[in-house]
């Protein structure tokens, strides 16, 4: 990630969290942000948090993965290992937050997966994300 970007907040509630799992077999969360190339949750995150933590108290059973997306700017390994630890920085405040840690298992794929075209900003904006996967 060559320099800061600006972002604007978008929250799925946990009605939607679960809904997108049921018919997608993800969901994909925008409204988590990191202080830049670091792994540091900023806190106007706090609020797609909780709706995170709302919607895992709600199911009983269920494992998920927290994944976590870069951009493809940078090196690949870079990216990964960002990436991973960002998602680490997910299930580490869910856990804080009370949700038990072995249903959450981080993983970090940096830009291997992407949702859009690489080739301009707005598509490089949505490769960076966290996604919420059923296990």
């Amino acid at each position: 990630e060559p320099k800061a970007r600006e972002q604007k907040i978008v929250t799925l509630t946990a009605g939607e969290i679960g809904s997108n799992l049921i018919n997608d077999g993800k969901a994909i969360i925008y409204g988590i942000y990191f202080d830049f190339d670091k792994a540091t949750i900023k806190p106007e995150s706090q609020e797609q948090l909780d709706e995170i933590v709302s919607f895992l108290n709600d199911v009983d059973g269920n494992r998920f993965y927290i994944v976590g997306h870069t951009d493809n700017q940078g090196k690949l390994d870079y990216n990964v290992k960002l990436s991973q630890a960002r998602a680490a920085a997910v299930v580490k405040a869910l856990v804080a937050s009370g949700i038990d840690a072995g249903k959450l298992s981080p993983k970090g794929v940096g830009p291997l997966a992407p949702a859009a075209s690489n080739s301009e900003e707005e598509g490089r904006a949505l490769n960076r994300r966290v996604e919420i996967v059923a296990q």
